[in-house]
């Protein structure tokens, strides 16, 4: 086996540190022979005070700030600048590609009607309406509790006046902020808001790609890895030419990039990124940070539960120390995205003037934002029947005018959050595998080994309870990222045997929800449908039950391979209430430290753009409060400090991260990567890869 001063990046690490120190000694002999003072034993003033700047230039080794490139791609938006930079530019994650159909000739109309010949009520169908006016009148009950005024008829109100009023038509010369759109002509391919701003019936027809949905690699759209790969470094290329003025491809071996990537992550996707930019652009080094503990490091806590609510994704996990919790983190696909499209829904239920909005169409989609961003609030204050008016831009046609009413959309549409199903979760799993496959470990090619954690299979399990047998009896209490020093458990009867007797000695990580502190209120998250079942470390009772407490079939549970598992998790759209999710995360972090748990919960931080509906933070806290009201007072939610836009605190954070060269030993070169390949990251990232 080979030491550690054998493996080439840590040999790297060793010359480049002896190096310095001897260039050190020689910058201060000369400081010295210059002085003609040899009895002066510390370092010299020269030309100026030798101070603070010296040492961070001394020990940032040459690294200069506006020489970083610091990259935090999404799903809707992609940050981007150099870590000298106050703030970050901020570009749409798309490509717009020359195409024979558009998408939206090829995929059907967002929101999904069941029947567009039906009146607004009847077009998505009874479920819809169900849950919609449930929601509604919980909303009523909810008001009147809190002693706020509610009209009877005030939905009839709204519905009237959308029914019966016309838009009104702007001639094009009398609109102030006409669009310009996209010219074709030019281009064989756009990226950024010029993609989105290409009018849907142009000749050539153009297609827009995202590289990146919910959170994963888009591959529902994507015939190959080649053709992902290629559209993914086309969109970050055009933002280094446009966006920071890097036009020359010579310029970018000067430079360096710190990557941003989830905190549960894709193996694939991290060396997909690794490889653009060692190879496609050849930069000097890369290096790579978690969303989770760059936005603690852009926030500056030490301690935290950061909740960042992105576009079609939302994180959660707790850091503590400068490390991600790896049992902690939990990744909800549902973000910003799900609350505009279920907006529209909700107002066209209601009559919406404008029956023909599809978020497929580029104009209707960036509408559709506006909207959204423009009304939606979670302040029940604010709830009463309010008129407001938009102007439709569509290419080649008059500028519209449209008047319409609204009245508890604005609110139910984001507290969708608390209860998901109200979104449109059916095709968010479409194509996930068919051009990426997971990631298998290096010395045994049948175990898939992508991180995972305990928090996350929680959540999985309370929606599929299988789930949570199968991980119980595989992982052994090691469910989060597998380093690869670990022999893989799989001794099964001596697990048995260790549970049957009680000599279990310390509980391993519950795969299925950690029980939760005492006084609490809250049913485990991991639990059956009668509060039990896969909660706590498994003994003789129900080691081989499921949820509902029905026995597991064991033939089947001890021939299922990891692989299998995998892909049965794989098959789960892991989704629950942002509530639920964050107390599951808690728990998972603190496994039963009350003093911990208390610290978490009492230093939430919510996050990203998903977050900025007016009250959102105030209204969770209600919500954590009212789920364990044992620690209402403990518990408090904030967004970040220093008044920062939550949706740049990642990049904010991982700037910083860059800039801290002295210390930071996680930079991959392209001398390691050649010689190492993806193998280098298990030595050079900050976490366990």
């Amino acid at each position: 086996m080979k030491r550690d001063d054998q493996i080439l990046p840590l040999r790297l690490q060793a010359e480049a540190s002896r190096e310095r120190m001897i260039r050190n000694a020689k910058d201060r002999d000369r400081a010295l022979a210059r002085t003609g003072n040899t009895d002066v034993l510390g370092p010299l003033p020269d030309d100026g005070d030798f101070g603070v700047d010296d040492a961070v230039a001394d020990s940032n080794d040459g690294f200069d700030a506006s020489k970083i490139i610091v990259i935090h791609p999404g799903s809707q938006y992609m940050r981007i600048g150099f870590a000298s930079d106050a703030l970050p530019k901020t570009v749409s994650m798309v490509a717009g590609l020359k195409w024979n159909v558009t998408e939206s000739e090829q995929y059907e109309p967002r929101p999904r009607r069941c029947d567009y010949e039906a009146t607004p009520e009847q077009q998505f169908g009874d479920e819809f309406s169900k849950k919609y006016t449930k929601q509604c009148n919980d909303l009523k009950i909810d008001m009147r509790a809190n002693k706020r005024k509610v009209l009877p008829n005030s939905k009839e109100l709204v519905i009237n006046y959308n029914r019966r009023t016309p838009p009104e038509r702007i001639p094009e010369h009398n609109d102030p902020v006409r669009i310009e759109w996209t010219d074709v002509s030019k281009e064989t391919i756009f990226t950024g808001l010029a993609a989105q701003r290409i009018p849907d019936d142009s000749d050539p027809k153009f297609k827009l790609f995202w590289p990146i949905q919910h959170g994963w690699l888009n591959e529902r759209d994507s015939s190959s890895m080649e053709f992902l790969s290629s559209t993914l470094t086309f969109v970050l290329e055009e933002a280094i030419r446009n966006e920071l003025s890097l036009d020359s491809s010579r310029l970018w071996p000067q430079y360096s990039c710190v990557f941003v990537i989830p905190d549960l992550y894709d193996k694939v996707y991290v060396q997909e990124l690794l490889k653009i930019g060692l190879k496609e652009f050849e930069f000097a080094k890369v290096c790579f940070i978690q969303e989770s503990l760059a936005a603690s490091f852009g926030a500056g806590y030490s301690t935290a539960c950061i909740v960042d609510v992105g576009a079609q994704k939302t994180s959660i996990c707790c850091v503590e120390d400068g490390m991600c919790i790896e049992d902690s983190r939990i990744n909800l696909k549902y973000g910003g995205y799900d609350v505009t499209e279920t907006f529209i829904k909700m107002m066209l239920y209601d009559h919406f003037p404008y029956q023909e909005i599809n978020l497929m169409q580029r104009y209707d989609f960036l509408l559709a934002e506006e909207l959204k961003i423009t009304f939606c609030t979670m302040n029940q204050a604010d709830i009463s029947v309010q008129l407001y008016n938009f102007h439709l831009r569509a290419p080649s046609d008059y500028t519209r005018k449209y008047q319409f009413k609204t009245y508890d959309e604005v609110i139910l549409a984001p507290m969708g959050f608390y209860d998901p199903l109200i979104f449109d979760n059916s095709s968010k799993l479409d194509g996930r595998r068919n051009v990426v496959d997971r990631s298998y470990n290096a010395y045994d090619p049948d175990l898939p080994d992508d991180p995972v954690s305990a928090a996350q299979i929680a959540i999985l399990t309370s929606i599929k309870p299988s789930l949570g047998i199968n991980n119980s009896l595989l992982s052994n209490g090691e469910v989060s990222t597998p380093a690869k020093e670990k022999s893989q458990p799989f001794n099964l009867l001596s697990r048995l045997d260790s549970d049957m007797l009680g000599n279990n000695g310390t509980p391993g990580t519950s795969t299925a929800g950690s029980p939760a502190p005492e006084g609490s209120n809250t049913p485990n998250p991991g639990a059956g449908p009668n509060g039990h079942g896969n909660g706590g470390s498994p003994g003789p009772s129900n080691l081989f039950q499921f949820g509902n407490g029905s026995p597991a079939p064991l033939d089947n549970i001890f021939t299922k391979s990891p692989k299998d598992i995998a892909i049965e998790r794989d098959s789960v759209l892991p989704i629950a209430p942002l509530d639920t999710a964050i107390i599951t995360s808690i728990q998972h972090a603190t496994k039963g430290d009350d003093k911990k748990f208390r610290d978490l919960i009492g230093s939430i931080m919510v996050i990203g753009g998903g977050a900025k509906t007016p009250g959102f933070a105030p209204f969770l806290e209600e919500r954590l409060k009212a789920k364990r009201p044992d620690l209402a007072d403990k518990i408090l939610v904030g967004a970040s400090t220093r008044e920062m836009d939550g949706q740049v605190v990642v990049w904010k954070g991982a700037s910083v991260f860059g800039k801290l060269t002295g210390t930071n030993d996680t930079w991959i070169s392209g001398l390691e990567y050649e010689r190492l390949n993806n193998r280098v990251l298990h030595h050079k990232v900050a976490f366990n890869y």
